[in-house]
């Protein structure tokens, strides 16, 4: 493992990407509902804006919004202000909607790319983090610190296990109870706390014995965690696309677990040894810092994926969680606290520097730029499209609109 090597991916490996073809399969209940939104949505778009702008501009308004939460509630127990719920909420609700029309405004501009896909699945990884520890925030789970951390940590595994079979199988799939529900139920539980309060979450309800409201919310939530990974668990019933049934690169189809377990069971450990308790009492910013090494490994398993290629177990961002975990074991006179802080502060320039060095690699290779449509192709495509649209009005015009039999001799004309 080379921390600072010049190139992260290889002659190989870019070739291999430039090929490759995006699959994905939909049974959502709700996607084939907000298509007319959508749709109306990407109309309004402006031909010059690029894809992977949008999608940018989707994650700064979701994470923005979620800091704002975290600011009044960084141990998830503080009751936070209502107007910050709902600013959760629509920005919760605009990075969905942004997210859904890049990809068609990919298609509408001609700009389709594999760096469109691998971008838009590296802000997702990230935006997963923030929507889950702001649901957390909006019902005050902090009073539940192991319930808040299953609730983070499935949600950024369940993510990862949708990468893992896209690499087992080749093909992205949603079942009919997937992101997109998520991400509106999440939407209604910031709208019920910004209308009644975060308090309202912490109401006894003697149903079930299972506690108060926001507990009722997490089993909710279990229950559609479950009900995905019973569905992703079908794709090792087949087998692997590869040979003898394995990946897409050849490889194990078990092989991605060793890399997450990494993140995973390093963070339960700290979070169950902690002598001073930094995650019950730092349950935001302990997230933050795991969520994002999550997404530093998630992005490297899309971009094994995409790239046919071997996903390497170790990586940089894991000396974040190890110096939290040395600190711990030879109980060192620094503050845990301020351990997590510089955990995190590593952990988030890491991924950025992955990130940006993989798109310019990318871009490089393919000869495109990040968040930029060239002038020269942005001309064509309006020249395309006013040529699409003079051949509509051709059409209609040598259509007669009036029968002739019926209407002839009459005064009436109709402007088309």
């Amino acid at each position: 493992m080379q921390f600072y090597k010049e190139r992260l991916l290889s002659p190989g490996q870019l070739k291999r990407l430039s090929e490759h073809k995006y699959s994905c399969t939909s049974k959502s209940l709700l996607d084939g509902l907000l298509q007319p939104w959508w749709d109306w949505l990407v109309s309004k778009v402006p031909l010059w804006l690029a894809p992977n702008l949008i999608t940018v501009l989707g994650l700064i308004v979701n994470i923005a919004t979620t800091l704002i939460l975290v600011y009044y509630s960084p141990d998830a127990r503080a009751e936070a202000p209502r107007w910050a719920c709902f600013l959760c909420a629509l920005g919760l609700f605009i990075y969905q909607s942004l997210d859904a029309i890049d990809g068609k405004q990919a298609r509408r501009t001609g700009t389709s790319t594999p760096l469109g896909e691998l971008f838009d699945h590296g802000c997702d990884s990230i935006s997963t983090v923030f929507v889950a520890l702001s649901a957390c925030i909006a019902v005050q789970l902090g009073y539940y610190p192991t319930w808040m951390f299953f609730q983070c940590f499935c949600a950024m595994t369940l993510f990862y296990c949708a990468h893992w079979q896209t690499y087992v199988s080749g093909s992205l799939r949603f079942g009919k109870v997937d992101v997109t529900e998520a991400q509106f139920t999440i939407i209604a539980i910031h709208l019920i706390s910004a209308i009644f309060g975060p308090q309202i979450w912490m109401l006894e309800i003697p149903v079930l014995h299972v506690g108060t409201l926001n507990n009722y919310v997490a089993v909710l939530f279990y229950a559609g965690y479950v009900q995905v990974f019973l569905e992703f668990c079908k794709v090792f019933e087949s087998g692997g696309i590869g040979k003898n049934g394995s990946t897409i690169a050849g490889t194990s189809v078990l092989s991605p677990i060793i890399p997450f377990s990494f993140v995973i069971v390093p963070a339960f450990i700290i979070y169950r040894k902690s002598a001073e308790h930094v995650y019950e009492n730092h349950p935001a910013l302990y997230i933050l810092a795991f969520g994002m090494v999550a997404a530093k490994v998630t992005n490297r398993l899309v971009v094994a994926h995409m790239t046919k290629n071997e996903m390497q177990y170790l990586d940089s961002s894991l000396i974040g969680p190890a110096m939290l975990f040395l600190n711990q074991y030879f109980n060192f006179f620094i503050k845990e606290y301020y351990v997590l802080w510089l955990c995190f502060i590593w952990v988030t320039l890491d991924l950025f520097r992955y990130s940006a060095q993989v798109c310019l690699e990318i871009c490089d290779h393919m000869k495109i730029k990040l968040f930029r449509i060239p002038c020269d192709h942005h001309t064509s495509t309006i020249q395309i499209s006013n040529a699409a649209e003079k051949n509509v009005h051709m059409m209609v015009e040598e259509e007669p609109l009036l029968d002739e039999d019926h209407h002839y001799g009459s005064d009436t004309t109709v402007d088309l």
